[in-house]
């Protein structure tokens, strides 16, 4: 669906399903270069089974216009703005890597908004390599097929993909060229500046679901455990022979952690 949010067209995919802002509320936060298409295999799984599915493109990706927020502070409070004009009054959150920064940030400042969190491949803070950083500046294209590269795991290299027909690589670039050209450097640069990590997961008290892989190369599993110990009640659940971009990598056991823990 099509929200204007401060004079800005946002596109939110719902899963198929007309949004109720009543029901039992997700919102799924995509990663850096990325956008709603990070969760295509979660968006439909959940809006047909009961839940009110919101996964929204940040301003300046893929199908939203505007342009791109440069902090992860200005992203959470976008998304708490969004949740206000569509009348929701609280929701879970998962976040897909910067995602995760944007749900801990957003949970630890609207305690009272925020039910529960799924951390996915994620920590409390996502330092950025600085030749990648600058790569985004000057090539952006270049970036998106290196992170493509780092981002998926081996299984993905030698095109052993887990849904018949889907090509992960080719995917995951074409989702990075549906962005701004500036979005991924605005992403890096935000995830390079967020600081608050540590203070943020000391103050969240709301059940949490960390799910990291162990091939990940770009936020290194060891980090997303420190993260769930760093939050008073988080359980965290390792996916051995995943990258990265483990919603699409993994999706049926992604929905299937996620499905135990939204009914526990």
């Amino acid at each position: 669906m099509k929200h204007e949010q401060d004079g800005v067209s946002i596109h939110i995919a719902t899963g198929g399903v007309d949004f109720d802002p009543q029901g039992q509320v997700l919102v799924f936060l995509h990663g850096s270069g990325q956008n709603h298409l990070t969760w295509v295999l979660q968006s439909r799984f959940f809006a047909h089974r009961g839940y009110a599915v919101l996964a929204p493109d940040f301003p300046g990706h893929g199908l939203s216009g505007g342009t791109p927020l440069t902090s992860i502070e200005a992203h959470a409070d976008w998304l708490i703005a969004l949740l206000d004009q569509l009348g929701v009054g609280s929701a879970t959150l998962v976040g897909h890597s910067q995602g995760v920064l944007v749900a801990i940030e957003a949970a630890s400042r609207y305690t009272g908004r925020i039910d529960a969190l799924a951390l996915i491949a994620g920590a409390l803070a996502i330092p950025v390599n600085d030749m990648l950083v600058e790569t985004a500046l000057a090539k952006p294209a270049k970036a998106a097929r290196i992170m493509t590269s780092w981002g998926h795991g081996p299984a993905a290299h030698k095109f052993d993909n887990t849904l018949p027909g889907h090509a992960f690589l080719g995917f995951g670039r074409r989702v990075m060229e549906m962005n701004d050209p500036a979005a991924l450097h605005a992403d890096l640069v935000a995830c390079n500046s967020y600081v608050r990590g540590k203070d943020a997961a000391a103050s969240i008290s709301q059940p949490t679901l960390c799910l990291l892989a162990a091939k990940d190369k770009m936020t290194p599993a060891k980090f997303g455990h420190k993260m769930a110990e760093s939050i008073a009640d988080a359980t965290a659940v390792t996916f051995e022979d995943a990258g990265h971009f483990l919603p699409a990598e993994f999706p049926v056991e992604v929905n299937n952690a996620l499905s135990g823990f939204l009914s526990r």
